[in-house]
């Protein structure tokens, strides 16, 4: 199977070394890269999203796909001193020997001293301005020291955390905006750790079966036997996925007929640290029911099946809530309300919160609630989880605070795997808004 030249990249292979090579900020797009290196739109598509799930680009909305730095993410038990550092935005003054260490309670230096080492114990943070004093009374009791303000520290101080190895960290921001970004990044902590990662589910004790691209169909009817697997990822021989291939796909086709002739080429591929509800999405859409993993080299480590992804789901629907992201937030004020036949509708009250600028509620607040309320309506008949597929939003009459509103949902189709639901918000017997959803049902 060479082409040729000494290398054996694939064009996957080609396009990703490709992008490693761009400058930091570049801005890439689909056509660019297929006209550059001579490939298919849809070959280029498939690696700029592959270079997406190992962290080489990022995509954001009304930007487009940008060339990032990729960033190893180190598996972190405790928060640790160089982490605020990055919160806060800060700069290490001095003990940097020590800033990989971990701490466990934070103190906000705003008493008087002896009453402030009541509070500092061992692998605490003290949160402090200007106040040398305080500095050296906490680095004397194990504890290092965040300084507010923009302040500097005496070379006595530097020179006593250093001896020390615990770091005294400098932020521009006063304190009360520092203990806010504190306590922003630990509730986003627990959010991504409540997140299912495909690290967390995939069997690492399990036989990983795969064929070679210079297999044959005889090697894959034998392996079937064996295994009574129905699906295989395709292999070349540095273990770089090349292909899927089903026994649909050699119905007909002669024993000694090559693999990579018959297999589906170019597969989507995840990473350990691609997120289990992402990669439900990715089978839904593409249709496929296995996913090879693979680690920072593009070499196969394991697979990942939609039976996998939809056992795990069902794990994260039942387990408690650790913190709450925006739209739990906004949803959590909704009451369920059944009426005498057992009809479910929902009714809420708009807050504050659920505001704009001009005191009405928010248009992207309501059709949040709406997407809620439809999810929950479809787990009256079905067990699993939505993808969105589309909506279309219409408001009618803009509601102020402190209104009370009701949703009426309406099943207008449920298939297996598809639904459609009509759904309406109403107050004081007036239609406000309404929209039409349709999803996916994993």
């Amino acid at each position: 199977m060479s082409t040729g030249h000494s290398e054996l990249h694939t064009k996957h292979e080609q396009i990703t070394k490709y992008i490693e090579s761009l400058p930091v900020g570049t801005k890439l797009s689909v056509r660019q890269i297929a006209q550059d290196l001579d490939v298919s739109e849809g070959t280029a598509y498939r690696a700029i999203k592959e270079a997406e799930n190992i962290g080489l680009v990022s995509t954001k909305r009304r930007i487009g796909t940008i060339r990032m730095e990729k960033k190893e993410e180190p598996v972190i038990d405790k928060l640790t001193f160089a982490e605020i550092v990055n919160v806060v935005e800060g700069v290490v003054l001095g003990g940097s020997t020590g800033i990989h260490k971990s701490l466990n309670k934070f103190v906000i230096g705003a008493m008087q001293l002896e009453a402030m080492l009541k509070y500092i114990e061992a692998g605490n943070l003290l949160i402090v301005g200007n106040r040398v004093q305080a500095h050296m009374c906490a680095l004397g009791q194990g504890a290092g020291v965040l300084i507010t303000g923009g302040f500097d520290t005496t070379p006595e101080v530097k020179e006593l955390a250093d001896e020390l190895h615990l770091p005294i960290i400098g932020s521009s921001f006063d304190t009360f905006t520092v203990a806010t970004m504190i306590n922003r990044a630990m509730e986003d902590r627990l959010i991504k750790k409540k997140i299912l990662m495909v690290g967390d589910i995939m069997r690492k004790d399990s036989t990983i079966y795969s064929l070679e691209g210079t297999d044959t169909v005889k090697d894959m009817q034998k392996l079937a036997e064996k295994t009574m697997h129905t699906r295989y990822p395709v292999i070349d021989g540095k273990k770089v996925p090349i292909g899927i291939i089903t026994t649909k796909d050699i119905v007909g086709a002669k024993p000694n007929q090559l693999i990579s002739s018959l297999m589906t080429p170019n597969p989507l591929m995840i990473n350990l640290k691609t997120s289990v509800a992402s990669a439900g999405h990715m089978m839904v859409w593409e249709g496929i029911e296995l996913l090879p993993v693979i680690d920072n080299e593009r070499k196969m480590i394991g697979v990942i099946s939609r039976k996998d992804v939809m056992k795990a789901m069902q794990h994260m629907q039942q387990q408690p809530q650790n913190a709450e992201t925006f739209e739990v937030q906004i949803y959590a004020g909704i009451d369920e309300v059944r009426d005498a036949e057992g009809k479910l509708s929902f009714r809420g009250t708009i807050t504050p919160q659920m505001t704009n600028f001009e005191g009405l509620v928010s248009e992207g607040v309501l059709t949040t609630i709406m997407i809620r309320a439809a999810y929950r309506t479809v787990k009256e008949h079905k067990k699993g989880d939505l993808i969105l597929d589309s909506s279309s939003c219409y408001f009618l009459i803009p509601l102020q605070m402190d209104e009370v509103f009701e949703i009426v949902p309406t099943i207008v189709e449920m298939t297996r795997r598809f639904c459609k639901i009509d759904m309406e918000i109403t107050a004081n017997g007036a239609r406000v808004a309404r929209s039409m959803f349709t999803a996916r049902i994993l």
